[in-house]
């Protein structure tokens, strides 16, 4: 008896199960009579800001049901129109399978060559396709949907196009499909349901990252629908079929509403277009029923939040927000740093004005002594405020981002200017614990923070990749200085933007982050990425509330909380021991 291995048991049962049909496209995929045929324009787009040089055709498809006086839904392709994407919607529009949509399929970019009798073109296909990023997205988004809006139909009706991403598909095959992937994984509030034809999600340009992402990543209301077959690509980047499969496998965990259809196709269109109208149907079915999303998900991101969590403002109209700190109470404080205010969120939701002429405070933090401690760095000191918002001087003379404070009173305290961290004693006596020479080490010290068990200091590296890691030895001094929590970065970009941080009862740290709340466990992992509550700068996070498993977040000119599953840690509080993690 020959053993085979499961891919080999796999495609033998699926060319077994299709090779007979050949993928024939249905009755669906071709024109029928007495079905209303929508018509196809071509357009040229030139003058892209975000790829300049480029110049592309698209086509526009516009149904025959289609009237001007409210919007359309829309789908979009790349690499212009493929799978009889018109004749499909034709005849699913006309049997109220589908919305009625307009179909819009554009090529990828390219850069003309001066004389191309001698030189080529430069081909953007794999540059706006292949990579990770919102470039991409950017590009629908800000310039070429906006130009599908300036025109009009053959008989003058204008195309409006909504702007609910409910109300938006998009796909494509191979680079085109990782591109329609990509654009809705970095805008889900523009596109909700994905096509994917034989996806290249393999190492082009760091498609074999999204498995983990996905995995990591708070879900996101997306649909899914995925075609491969067993003897796709297997080359240098990876191997097509297998990458396909990672990606649904990451789906089913994160909870995504997702569906796939294999086969023993090569990568080529032969049984995606045989399968388009049945995956079009299954994208819109229920529509205008919003997607959901992260429905039983098993990442660890839904076992901080838990499901129905979503970010709510707290307030609005600040200059910059910053540096959230929780007293016993679970009361928050936040400080404007550009309006010299912090601000106080009673249990109750009210937002009040606690302190003044704060000398542009910005990092706070409660101590053992029952105080608000601030970073004045605007005045080159170190505050204390009593309950009253009376401030008293604690140490002065030196730069200040971001602080702790430890049971026993010491003060340690961020100076990115300088690359090190300082020590203040609870006598007063201040002294430089950390510093960071030439090239090596930390290239801009700013979030600072203790594990429960206030045996280590951790450091972020907002210009690096890596929170560091320090003991804490019996006189203040730190030791043992290394780079321990490693953070994902965003495609394209060398620097974390590590910012603020807090910590739970289990030990789990929470850094702010370009990409998001990255959340490691206490070997140093990202388990989880929560998603930012706006496209802007996140500056910092703090549990609080009356039970300690709020979520504020500092981002930009507001604060937003969301309800968590977890409790935070205090550094005022007796230090707690976490259980140990996991290796």
């Amino acid at each position: 008896m020959r053993l085979l291995s499961f891919t080999t048991f796999l495609a033998l049962t699926l060319s077994v199960a299709h090779a007979a049909d050949d993928y024939v496209p249905g009755p669906d995929s071709k024109p029928q009579d007495g079905v209303p045929k929508g018509e196809v324009l071509k357009f040229t787009f030139e003058g892209s800001k975000i790829f300049p040089g480029t110049t592309r055709d698209y086509w526009v498809y516009v149904p025959a049901q289609y009237t001007a006086d409210k919007p359309a839904c829309v789908h979009v392709n790349q690499d212009g129109v493929q799978f009889q994407a018109p004749v499909v919607f034709d005849n699913l529009i006309a049997k109220k399978e589908m919305p009625v949509t307009i179909g819009v399929f554009i090529m990828h970019g390219r850069v003309k060559a001066n004389d191309d009798k001698v030189a080529l073109d430069r081909f953007n296909r794999s540059v706006e396709y292949d990579g990770l990023g919102d470039n991409y997205a950017r590009f629908l988004l800000e310039e070429l949907l906006p130009d599908v809006e300036k025109q009009k139909a053959s008989d003058g009706r204008a195309i409006v196009l909504s702007h609910s991403a409910n109300d938006r598909s998009i796909g494509g095959s191979s680079s085109g499909a990782i591109a329609a992937f990509t654009a809705a994984w970095e805008r889900p509030e523009a596109f909700s349901r994905v096509f994917s034809s034989i996806g290249t999600y393999v190492d082009q340009r760091g498609g074999n990252y999204y498995p983990a992402l996905i995995r990591k990543t708070e879900p996101k209301a997306l649909r899914l629908f995925l075609q491969d077959g067993s003897n796709d690509a297997n080359g240098v980047g990876g191997n097509w079929f297998l990458a396909n499969q990672e990606m649904l496998s990451a789906f089913e965990f994160a909870g995504y509403e997702s569906n796939h259809v294999w086969g023993d196709g090569a990568h080529n269109g032969k049984h995606a277009n045989a399968i388009f109208p049945e995956a079009m149907r299954w994208l819109w079915k229920d529509w205008p029923t919003p997607v959901t999303k992260g429905v039983g998900s098993k990442a660890p991101v839904m076992q901080v939040l838990g499901e129905g969590s979503e970010w709510q403002i707290v307030s609005e109209d600040h200059g910059f927000t910053e540096g959230p700190s929780v007293n016993a109470k679970g009361e928050v404080f936040f400080t404007d740093i550009p309006n010299s205010r912090i601000h106080k969120v009673s249990l109750d939701g009210k937002v009040s004005v606690f302190a003044e002429d704060t000398g542009k405070a910005n990092g706070l933090m409660f101590g053992p002594d029952g105080r608000l401690y601030a970073c004045a760095d605007g005045k080159q000191q170190i505050l204390a405020y009593d309950e009253s918002g009376k401030a008293t001087v604690i140490a002065e003379g030196l730069n200040s981002n971001d602080l702790c404070i430890s049971q026993n009173g010491n003060i340690y305290v961020s100076d990115p200017p300088h690359r090190q961290v300082w020590l203040i004693k609870p006598n007063g006596e201040k002294r430089v614990v950390d510093t960071n020479e030439g090239k090596s080490g930390l290239a801009f010290q700013n979030g600072v923070r203790f594990t429960p068990d206030q045996s280590l200091l951790l450091v972020a590296d907002m210009r690096g990749q890596f929170i560091w890691s320090y003991h804490i030895d019996p006189d203040g001094s730190l030791s043992a200085k290394q780079p321990y929590h490693h953070l994902r970065l965003p495609d394209g970009v060398m620097e974390s933007g590590a910012d603020g941080m807090t910590l739970d009862t289990e030990g789990r740290l929470y850094v702010t982050s370009r990409l998001g709340i990255q959340f490691c466990d206490q070997a140093g992992r990202v388990n989880g990425i929560i998603s930012k509550p706006q496209n802007k700068w996140l500056a910092n996070v703090v549990l609080g509330g009356a039970n300690f498993d709020e979520l504020y977040a500092c981002c930009t000119d507001k604060i937003y909380k969301r309800k968590t599953k977890v409790k935070g840690a205090v550094s005022w509080q007796a230090p707690i021991k976490p259980e140990k993690p996991k290796l």
